[in-house]
């Protein structure tokens, strides 16, 4: 059995190991629980928590208080794994709002914090930085951009972003951070960007090829079965697995206990 803390530099560590990499979301005590006493050794309360807990048709609906509330819950679970939490859209426009955030998403528990882009929002991350707080970056495709891109898309696919992205790894790398979501992105871009950085690159829709993988809790047991990204299901099938259907079996058990309820024996 594993013993000791997970902390942000042993990301890198893992990375300079060969060590893969895996993240799964949580957004509550016994999830957390759960994924940590499974030996993940990097749990994210991510934004996404919007969809699949608060019902929100995309992350931009999350607000600081939520990621507070939800970071909370999963902090007390005492996870060995490294617990991250995202900054919520608007929740990052400037240095100020983003080292204030964050130090909010640390106070509630918060061992990291995660946040969208690449070189624009160099300043905030500095400033994060540079308070000593641990900073995870995110590429490629970005949800708190969905209204402004028109959707959810595949980056990477021309020579111009292609270039952007690389040029973006690297800087979040030279600027502190200690390892790069990358959604989304073509795996050849998503390999390459994993050979050009010092710091593990953790991929969701991105390929094999990464430094490790993260997907969202639900997707992985099938506890949101309403909608499933199309990557994930391809993500089970590259590897061989096939996705848990969660959501169905507990449908059908509550379905028989409310015959049993109505019909007892």
């Amino acid at each position: 059995m594993r013993t000791g803390k997970i902390t942000a530099p042993m990301l890198l560590a893992m990375k300079q190991r060969g060590e893969r990499i895996a993240s799964l979301t949580a957004y509550d005590y016994p999830m957390t629980r759960l994924v940590d006493e499974a030996g993940v050794p990097f749990i994210l309360v991510g934004d996404s928590l919007g969809m699949v807990m608060l019902g929100y048709p995309d992350t931009t609906h999350v607000t600081m208080a939520d990621m507070e509330h939800h970071v909370r819950a999963a902090a007390r679970a005492k996870p060995r794994a490294l617990l991250a939490a995202d900054l919520p859209y608007a929740g990052y426009g400037t240095p100020e709002a983003a080292l204030a955030n964050a130090r909010r998403l640390i106070e509630a528990g918060a061992e990291a914090v995660k946040a969208e882009g690449g070189r624009p929002i160099l300043p905030q991350i500095e400033a994060i930085v540079s308070a000593g707080i641990p900073f995870i970056g995110h590429l490629g495709m970005l949800p708190q951009s969905v209204h402004q891109e028109g959707g959810y898309k595949i980056k990477g696919k021309s020579e111009a972003e292609r270039a952007s992205l690389v040029a973006d790894a690297v800087a979040l790398a030279d600027a502190g951070a200690a390892a790069i979501v990358l959604e989304l992105v073509t795996p050849p871009v998503a390999r390459e960007i994993t050979a050009a950085i010092k710091i593990p690159t953790i991929g969701i829709g991105s390929g094999l090829e990464c430094d490790g993988q993260i997907l969202v809790l639900h997707d992985l047991l099938g506890t949101f079965p309403w909608f499933t990204p199309g990557f994930v299901q391809r993500y089970f099938e590259a590897i061989g697995l096939t996705r848990l259907k969660a959501g169905e079996e507990m449908r059908t058990v509550i379905s028989e206990w409310k015959r049993l309820v109505e019909n007892p024996p």
